[in-house]
């Protein structure tokens, strides 16, 4: 039986990628983790950093987020404003399954270390891939005209830089994705902990991070296959008008041929 949401206190917990990287080496403060990087804030609070660019807080009030932000200003690569953000609540709760309602709080048995890392982790991966996902949709959307001037004139105005740069926006994401946040990948604390594994594929199934994953790579697969054909149709553009410039020099040369044959001939 699912304990009633309003019985016990809930814990706001908030993840925000606000950079590509971060830099978590050497932090000083109260340190209960190294990978990731967890520091308790105030009694109850706790802000994890991952170097991927995300920060996840659990219990902080928002003066307590922007003082911690503000320590890390100095050690974010590629800020990014604004910043992507994914919410949740975590809540006490006596069940032994730690189940995790549809559209309701997170329920764990205890607000120990291990379960707020592994929320903190899905959180993280999730509000990663949102951005992605905005990032691919947003390639799609560029990639759009492009394939309606193809099919309706049966060649594309666009350069092949342009269509590189959309090949470079798929490489982007999809080594984010894949490289970096390695979403496939179970969080550290599992390895010391398999007794976790539960609760952090009840948050995997509840975010759908494998779903996700699939489906952007699905879709960076296309862009990169699309992009790839349009630069191969420039490129075959560029080597037909190279090709009659060689015959229009060709042909000139033996124009000028015969006219200094012509010309000898008439004197």
């Amino acid at each position: 039986m699912i304990a009633d949401p309003h019985a016990i206190p809930q814990l706001a917990a908030r993840a925000l990628q606000i950079a590509d990287r971060i830099n978590t080496a050497g932090f000083e403060g109260q340190v209960l983790s190294a990978t990731p990087l967890a520091v308790r804030i105030g009694e109850t609070g706790v802000a994890v950093v991952f170097r991927y660019g995300v920060v996840v807080f659990i219990g902080l009030s928002v003066a307590d987020e922007l003082n911690f932000l503000d320590r890390l200003s100095g050690r974010l690569f590629g800020p990014i404003a604004p910043p992507e953000e994914e919410t949740a609540k975590v809540q006490v709760a006596g069940e032994s399954e730690e189940p995790i309602p549809v559209g309701g709080p997170i329920l764990v048995k205890e607000l120990s270390l291990e379960r707020l890392l592994i929320v903190a982790d899905a959180l993280a991966k999730s509000v990663v891939l949102g951005r992605s996902e905005r990032e691919i949709a947003n390639v799609f959307d560029t990639i759009e005209p492009f394939a309606r001037e193809l099919a309706a004139l049966g060649r594309t105005s666009k350069s092949r830089v342009a269509m590189l740069k959309l090949l470079g926006a798929a490489l982007l994401v999809q080594h984010r994705v894949s490289g970096r946040v390695a979403v496939g990948e179970k969080p550290d604390v599992l390895w010391d902990r398999p007794d976790l594994e539960r609760l952090y594929a009840r948050l995997e199934d509840e975010y759908e991070l494998k779903e996700r994953e699939e489906t952007l790579n699905r879709k960076l697969a296309v862009i990169a296959e699309t992009a790839t054909a349009l630069a191969d149709i420039i490129d075959t553009k560029r080597s037909l008008r190279l090709e009659i410039i060689v015959v229009i020099l060709i042909a000139c040369e033996i124009v000028l041929g015969f006219y200094e044959i012509f010309a000898r001939s008439g004197h």
